[in-house]
């Protein structure tokens, strides 16, 4: 590393934990001598359930459901939603498209959002059903006015932020713990992991990537000081008719779940949030797009793929990089 790590608050590490976003979080922290066990978890909470507030499409009050339902118009934002529906767009932006936060209507559609999964005598949506809601989607045709800080429903467009959601909420709540003075912190939302600091032994927190069931090497174990990890997994929500699953993440040029080969993509990044964006966009490129993008964008990525010949796995520079720092640490 290039610098040494700054010396945690104190010598005592405490977990807390709690429920969000229909999974769980979890924190261990160094705590300072003057920390408030209590004070620290509600602070977390606090964060995660304004993101819920926000971003979740499964609460009919929150604000990203009153935009989906609301009728065509110009509609203002909070600071916040636009701060990160702006983010979200940028990141459509740099992934032409392979993150795209338009696409509510296709995630209803294959039965992945809040109206659950499709009825058993129609399990696959139709060629039509799909063109309706690419109708309403699209990255592109969402038009924001800045002047009026709002943005533009067409009518039946639907956001959907799941791509970026976790990774915002533990970005937020590792802020939130730095803030009040817990500077030496690891936090997980579902997978999705950001570490700043140490532990009192000076060593940085240690986690094991998430890999697909076969994956073909062993378990990957990585240091996060003052960066995070998020992993795209085609195993995590899925669906499965004839032989063939139906992942979570959708491809928004057709209208449908990616089948590429693409088995999980992990990315490390110095915020959660962009992590998380880029391990859905890789694995919506495959694996030789993914791997040329990420490898452009200087990207820490490993990409996991099937084929006919059983699982591969390809490593940017970066990613290899970082690997052989932490051997060397």
């Amino acid at each position: 590393m290039d610098r040494a790590p700054s010396r945690p608050p104190g010598d005592e590490v405490w977990s807390l934990g709690g429920d969000t976003m229909g999974t769980t979080w979890s924190v261990r922290l160094v705590a300072s001598p003057r920390a408030d066990r209590d004070a620290l978890t509600a602070a977390v909470q606090a964060e995660l359930d304004a993101v819920v507030a926000l971003f979740s499409p499964w609460e009919r009050t929150t604000e990203i459901s009153r935009f989906n339902a609301a009728p065509p118009g110009v509609w203002a934002l909070s600071e916040r939603f636009w701060d990160i529906l702006n983010a979200a767009m940028n990141l459509a932006d740099d992934t032409d498209g392979a993150v795209d936060p338009t696409l509510g209507a296709l995630v209803d559609l294959w039965g992945f959002g809040p109206p659950g999964p499709r009825p058993a005598d129609a399990p696959l949506p139709s060629d039509d059903e799909i063109a309706a809601a690419l109708a309403v989607s699209g990255w592109q045709k969402l038009r924001l006015s800045p002047n009026a800080r709002g943005a533009v429903q067409t009518g039946g467009m639907k956001l959907d932020f799941s791509g970026i959601a976790k990774g915002h909420a533990v970005d937020r709540a590792s802020e939130a713990l730095t803030r009040l003075g817990a500077t030496s912190h690891l936090v997980e939302i579902g997978g999705e992991l950001r570490g700043a600091g140490v532990k009192p032994d000076a060593q940085p927190w240690w986690i094991g990537l998430e890999q697909p069931p076969g994956a073909p090497s062993p378990r990957t174990v990585a240091a996060l000081a003052d960066i995070a990890v998020a992993t795209s997994g085609d195993w995590v929500r899925t669906f499965e008719i004839d032989g063939r699953l139906y992942p979570h993440t959708l491809d928004g040029r057709n209208g449908r779940p990616i089948d590429n080969g693409v088995a999980s993509v992990t990315v490390f990044h110095a915020s959660a949030m962009t992590a998380d964006a880029w391990a859905t966009a890789l694995s919506v490129f495959g694996p030789d797009e993914g791997q040329a993008m990420a490898a452009a964008h200087g990207l820490a990525a490993q990409i996991v793929a099937r084929t006919p010949e059983g699982m591969i796995e390809r490593l940017t520079p970066a990613f290899v990089a970082m690997m052989d720092e932490d051997d060397d640490a």
